[in-house]
């Protein structure tokens, strides 16, 4: 048995429909044309005196400890996990968008039992298809591969962020285990000061007020020390949900390493490596296929059919051994939705509007993270430089005090206030190259550094 539509008229009621729904089309801007051109638009940012051409962030800063910290992070940290996660069922997602692109196919196999009649068994098989008349399919699935791109891209944006968090994060523990060092040296001084003068008091050399700032200096320095000890522990534990830990300790250098100043290259050239500007991009992408879908949607679609089916009173006689075929064509086209379809592409047109100024403000933060770097950069190592030289001249002055405390010539207070500038000076100097160091890595992040990718990634 055949059935064949009439297809007399189909060329002009396709003709028609189609000019109907071609005039709902959209006239928006093209976003993407207008993000590149954004782009290349980019005033080149200050430049630094000094910088060392890098590939990676992880080769900023040379130390195989700090790398097996990266990549245990890499396997354990589950905020990433959850990221690629998301990547994988975006995925299995763009592989279901793909799979209606190909035509469908069916089999079925049923019985039926009438009363005083034998039992009829039919089976059959139908594939149906709909023609990708105007690419609508093909832009459903080339949106999902954008959806991909874009997932991945937040993937290696997380992973690059990830790997700067650990690597700041031990810098941190170096920190704070020097100012914990800092803190127990002052501890030592002020106590010995206090036993030394507790016995000048005992000879009847001094009074008790000297005593007491000694004894007040003293305790509120242990009080310091105790703050700074929880700090370090808290950076630990800090550090441990990085690694994906619940528990341990990770060795802590005596020393800073060296970081390297990355070079900020061309703006343009340099942001192309940023992984979230691409998302931002692709985004554009994904919502400029979907508009595209949502006004072809307005158009007709043809679908066609064809079918296989035989019966027969055993299961064996309907296995196609006799079939009767039977072809369908079908032509359907909205008439009437009370505005949806034209609502959908408008929403669908203003969602790649917002996606664009989504990526202008990326660009435009990533912008302003390499300028505030470089800035940084500059600003603290002059600070770095102007405290050195006041710690020199503040250890001078504290020998200085010493001996003339010795001879009677200052008070007690005199010499405690030395002692407090010049412990203070050398924690600022020590928070001072922990945040410069620190900003390295920032700079590096902000020139679109990634971390080296290894065979399992």
């Amino acid at each position: 048995m055949c059935r064949f539509p009439c297809l007399k008229a189909l060329p002009i009621v396709l003709f028609w429909l189609a000019a109907a729904g071609c005039s709902s089309f959209s006239t928006s801007p093209d976003y993407l044309a207008q993000a590149d051109s954004d782009h290349q638009n980019l005033v080149s940012w200050s430049e630094l005196d000094e910088g060392s051409e890098t590939a990676y962030l992880d080769d900023l800063v040379n130390s195989d400890a700090l790398s097996a910290l990266i990549a245990e992070a890499r396997e354990a940290n589950p905020d990433l996990g959850q990221t690629l996660l998301s990547l994988e069922i975006l995925q299995a997602q763009y592989r279901a968008t793909r799979a209606d692109q190909l035509p469908e196919v069916d089999a079925g196999f049923g019985a039926n039992k009438t009363e005083d009649l034998d039992t009829s068994y039919t089976g059959s098989i139908s594939v149906s298809w709909e023609l990708d008349l105007w690419a609508k399919i093909s832009d459903k699935a080339s949106a999902a591969e954008s959806d991909v791109a874009e997932q991945l891209a937040l993937y290696q944006a997380a992973r690059d962020t990830l790997a700067a968090e650990v690597m700041q994060g031990w810098l941190k523990l170096v920190n704070l285990n020097r100012s914990v060092a800092i803190a127990e040296q002052r501890v030592e001084l002020l106590e010995k000061n206090e036993q030394w003068i507790l016995q000048r008091y005992r000879s009847g050399l001094g009074d008790l007020e000297d005593l007491d700032s000694a004894q007040s200096s003293a305790a509120s320095a242990r009080a310091t020390l105790f703050a700074t000890q929880e700090s370090l522990q808290q950076q630990q534990r800090a550090l441990n949900l990085l690694l994906g830990r619940s528990y341990g300790s990770t060795a802590i250098a005596a020393d800073y390493p060296q970081v390297l100043l990355p070079l900020a290259g061309l703006a343009d050239q340099t942001l192309q490596r940023r992984p979230d500007l691409k998302a931002a991009y692709l985004a554009i992408e994904a919502s400029d296929f979907r508009t595209s879908v949502a006004y072809k949607e307005m158009l007709p679609s043809i679908s066609l059919g064809a079918a296989l089916s035989d019966t027969g009173t055993s299961p064996g006689e309907a296995l196609l051994k006799n079939p009767v075929w039977s072809l369908l064509g079908q032509l359907t086209a909205p008439l009437f939705r009370g505005g949806e379809l034209k609502a959908n592409a408008e929403a669908a047109e203003l969602t790649t509007a917002r996606s664009y100024q989504a990526y202008r403000e990326t660009l435009l933060n990533a912008v302003q993270e390499v300028e505030n770097a470089i800035g940084q950069e500059s600003s603290l190592a002059k600070q770095q430089q102007q405290i050195d030289s006041a710690l020199l001249s503040a250890r001078r002055n504290y020998e200085q005090y010493q001996q003339k405390y010795r001879n009677g010539l200052v008070s007690v207070l005199d010499l405690l206030e030395v002692q407090r500038q010049t412990f203070d000076l050398e924690s600022q100097l020590n928070d001072l190259i922990y945040e410069r160091l620190s900003n390295r890595i920032t700079l590096g992040l902000a020139l679109g550094l990634g971390i080296k990718e290894t065979d399992q990634s």
